[in-house]
């Protein structure tokens, strides 16, 4: 909506600048209305929440340290144990969810790596690393 100017003897052609000042109007209305009507959109319930003593949750899990070598024996925790004696303390262990950190020796079968897995799972744990040593 621009116009030429008013005089008989000037440039006929529309100005080629655009008239902000009405944008300008509009926003600043706008933010007005949104500033009044942003805390009518916060609709809580007021309740009465029981309050109660508890303790903090420890964010560190239970690592249990399981090492097998070639011929078959397990450490676990550094101690030497059998089979069953895994499965027994993964069993206790298992309502804290213990990671357990397996460590093989590279020339250990998988078979037994396998068997140590499935004892394992028995047992009831979830999270099984496995612990490697990076090349050098």
């Amino acid at each position: 909506m621009a116009f030429g100017s008013f005089e008989s003897g000037g440039v006929t052609q529309p100005m080629a600048e655009i008239n902000t000042t009405p944008l300008v109007d509009v926003m600043l209305v706008l933010l007005v209305i949104f500033i009044i009507t942003a805390p009518l959109f916060h609709q809580a319930v007021p309740i009465d929440l029981p309050r109660v003593d508890s303790t903090r949750l420890d964010d560190k899990p239970v690592v249990v340290n399981l090492a097998l070598d070639s011929q078959g024996n397990l450490f676990l925790d550094s101690a030497p144990t059998s089979r069953e004696g895994v499965h027994a303390r993964l069993a206790e262990m298992a309502p804290s969810q213990p990671e357990l950190h397996l460590r093989a020796e590279r020339t250990t079968p998988y078979e037994k790596v396998a068997d140590i897995l499935a004892v394992a799972q028995r047992a009831g744990v979830m999270k099984i690393a496995f612990v490697t040593e990076p090349n050098r």
